[in-house]
């Protein structure tokens, strides 16, 4: 498990040291460098998937574009480099520093330092190459190793997620093994692992275990009566998918039933067939979903984590919030595991003396012990307004 990310010079940050658990909630007002921490995870997954062998950082790719140098530099009190620091249990402390013209999309890795591994470091001068953007010696090791093959195949599903399409592509799951950030690939994942078998901590009672009976099954609890339909198409690698949230009718395309069912279906199949250690980031995994239905979500986000993959999530939601600490009341994840933090803009933070990231605790009870202002507190805001009291 991935235990603490250090930022230093990236974007939003001068410097951050932010410790990971199980579940990370990160929550806060916008442009306070929420999604910036997963973009500096998945810049790794990027670059270690499509450039084995590369020397440089790469900006831009597959997963996620992010332009130009200038654009991920903090520009208050960066240059032209900026480090990236992973804490993990096993490989112990991994740091990056990187650097790039300004104008550049990619960044050359100016050393990589490896404590734990007989303090194995790598410079730029050195001829020695670099796999998986780690030194030789760390790559190979069980540990080093095992930290690449996490964040090569991590999850993540960004904000904008793909709507309803009348045809999803079939790809070699060796190629696209995951949902993809739009989860475009949910609909392939679903059906070249119909039959894999779902780990036991995430089964639905009743249900066959395998992968495609448990995702209609937990469809279901979000759309009472879900069912669905995946039909390979003739001579195409393309699949169609049948939708239906009713027994007593037929199954509809996607774009004929409600516009969530789509947004949480990638949720479902990346959180089903994750294994344990595995890494899943998920923003706003709160999108078109009813209160009723974040609040399951949080909770089931949390069964997740509970059954052994790393979880970390960016919402704007408190009914999230709260399925995360009925989850942690009824012992389904340990209180102790579950990490929330608090995100300001660093202008404001600065201006009113405040941290920039806050992190309030919760007990075993689900209680929190700290409420940061506009830490989801907008409805007792607006109750106190109406109620006269503000």
């Amino acid at each position: 498990m991935i235990t603490r990310i250090d930022l230093r010079h990236f974007k939003c940050f001068e410097r951050l040291k932010l410790p990971l658990r199980r579940l990370t909630l990160l929550s806060g007002l916008n442009a306070s460098g929420k999604s910036s921490v997963l973009q500096a995870i998945v810049l790794l997954h990027q670059t270690m998937r499509e450039h084995e062998w590369s020397q440089r950082l790469m900006l831009n790719g597959a997963a996620l574009c992010l332009g130009a140098v200038r654009d991920v530099i903090d520009q208050i009190s960066g240059g032209r480099e900026f480090s990236l620091a992973l804490e993990d249990d096993e490989a112990g402390l991994i740091e990056w520093e990187f650097r790039g013209e300004q104008g550049a999309m990619s960044m050359a890795v100016l050393r990589v330092q490896a404590p734990a591994h007989n303090d194995a470091q790598w410079r730029t001068e050195h001829s020695q190459p670099l796999q998986h953007l780690l030194p030789e010696a760390v790559a190979n090791s069980p540990a080093g190793g095992s930290l690449a093959r996490r964040l090569r195949g991590l999850s993540w599903l960004a904000a904008e997620r793909l709507g309803p399409r009348d045809i999803y592509p079939l790809e070699d799951p060796e190629l696209t093994p995951v949902v993809g950030e739009s989860g475009e690939h949910a609909a392939s994942v679903l059906y070249s692992g119909a039959d894999e078998r779902v780990a036991i901590p995430l089964l639905v009672a009743g249900t066959p275990p395998t992968l495609l009976r448990q995702v209609e099954a937990r469809m279901g609890e979000f759309f009472p009566g879900f069912g669905m339909d995946l039909s390979p198409v003739a001579h195409v690698n393309a699949v169609t998918l049948g939708v239906r949230t009713s027994r007593d009718t037929q199954f509809h395309r996607p774009g004929h039933t409600g516009f969530g069912i789509t947004q949480v279906l990638p949720i479902i199949v990346a959180i089903l067939s994750a294994k344990r250690d595995d890494l899943l980031l998920i923003e706003n995994p709160e999108v078109h979903l009813h209160p009723g239905g974040q609040a399951r979500m949080g909770k089931l986000l949390a069964q997740a984590a509970g059954a052994g993959v790393q979880v970390m999530i960016e919402s704007h939601s408190d009914h999230i919030l709260n399925g995360i600490r009925r989850a942690v009341r009824d012992g389904v994840l340990e209180a102790s595991d579950a990490a929330l933090y608090f995100f300001r803009p660093r202008h404001e933070a600065e201006a009113s003396g405040a941290a920039q990231i806050e992190s309030p605790s919760i007990d075993a009870e689900g209680g929190i012990d700290n409420w940061p202002a506009g830490f989801f507190d907008q409805i007792d805001h607006d109750m106190q307004y109406l109620a006269g009291w503000s």
